[in-house]
């Protein structure tokens, strides 16, 4: 039977119980092993084997194999991160920002509590990062800082949740991360596509270059929204946290949030790149009509008209010699391989 809800409306999250995340908690291990199973088997035997060449051609089989890992990585990692989001909309608004808790039921009648399904959504979002870790052959230190850290951290929100008698903190951790992650997953979903696009079309210059604006808009607004939403749960639950956790979490915050900015900052450079692109091609084609018009301007219209009339009167004139000269029609006669053979 279901929880009722706690009378506390706004002040919700600074009167969350302190409960367990879900049953399903000790079967962590196995649920990350399948989640990571599950990526092989997309990645192998669908991805690789068929789906992207027969979406994308030659743009997916012309590209190097780095370029080839990254881009079936975006592919998974987008998907993963959509797929996270239609799930744990539901259960994560109702737990952190509405009445509910971990152990209420997502539905009447439903054996599924909202704490099962982002037990699960959290260890999808950890095996995302590391198929990523392992898949990829080029990634940033700041990208490894960053995967590394949500890795960690997710899993150990989880671990502390199975001994709440000497974690009191533990559950109120465990809401923070859910924060943490649906912020990673909305503000960084769009880079993955931008990625995408950018190997698609990578002579689109204008079209990458308003893409590239908009991922670099998003990540860093994202980021201030972020930092705004996990302070102020940071704030109200001060009295709740141990000291461990009052130190730990700022410092964790800003390395997040150092890694977004730079996530940030890579975009607005490539953006500045496609401007730049966009300026040569503009030169050179306004070269290319200057020295058009400078050729013009040098030709007198007379002498381009008298060479005109030039050759239009030698077409003329040796089609007419050749039509009346003797000598010229057995050659003239012999302007199909079938003719040579007859006349042989």
């Amino acid at each position: 039977m279901a929880n009722p809800p706690h009378p506390y409306g706004d002040h919700h999250i600074q009167h969350f119980p302190t409960q367990s995340i879900s049953k399903l908690a000790p079967l962590s291990g196995l649920i990350l092993c399948i989640v990571l199973v599950v990526l092989f088997f997309v990645r192998y035997y669908v991805l690789e084997s068929f789906l992207l060449r027969k979406l994308y051609g030659k743009k997916y089989t012309d590209l190097n194999d780095k370029e080839r890992r990254g881009f079936l990585n975006h592919h998974i990692a987008g998907a993963t991160k959509l797929i996270i989001f239609i799930v744990a909309l539901y259960p994560f608004i109702n737990v952190a920002f509405r009445t509910s808790n971990l152990h209420d039921r997502m539905g009447p009648g439903s054996h599924v509590t909202m704490g099962d399904m982002l037990l699960i959504c959290a260890h999808m979002l950890v095996a995302m990062y590391i198929f990523e870790l392992i898949y990829r052959t080029n990634v940033s230190p700041i990208g490894v800082l960053h995967h590394v850290g949500t890795i960690i951290i997710g899993q150990t929100a989880i671990v502390l949740t199975l001994n709440l008698i000497g974690e009191s903190d533990a559950t109120i951790e465990f809401l923070l991360c859910t924060v943490w992650g649906a912020f990673d997953i909305v503000a960084e979903f769009l880079p993955h596509i931008s990625i995408v696009l950018y190997r698609l079309y990578p002579e689109s210059h204008h079209f990458l270059r308003r893409v590239f604006l908009i991922s670099a808009i998003t990540t860093f607004l994202g980021t201030i929204m972020e930092t705004s939403v996990i302070f102020y749960f940071f704030g109200s639950l001060w009295y709740r946290w141990s000291l461990a956790f009052k130190i730990t979490t700022p410092l964790l915050h800003c390395a997040f949030s150092a890694c977004q900015l730079h996530g940030s900052r890579v975009f607005w450079k490539m953006y500045q790149k496609q401007g730049r692109l966009i300026k040569q091609e503009a030169d050179m084609e306004a070269s290319v009509r200057k020295e058009g018009k400078l050729e013009e301007q040098l030709t007198p219209p007379g002498i381009s008209n008298l060479y005109k009339n030039y050759n239009e009167s030698t077409v003329v004139g040796s089609a007419d010699y050749l039509q009346h000269d003797p000598s010229t029609s057995s050659t003239a006669q012999l302007t199909h391989p079938e003719d040579a053979h007859t006349k042989s």
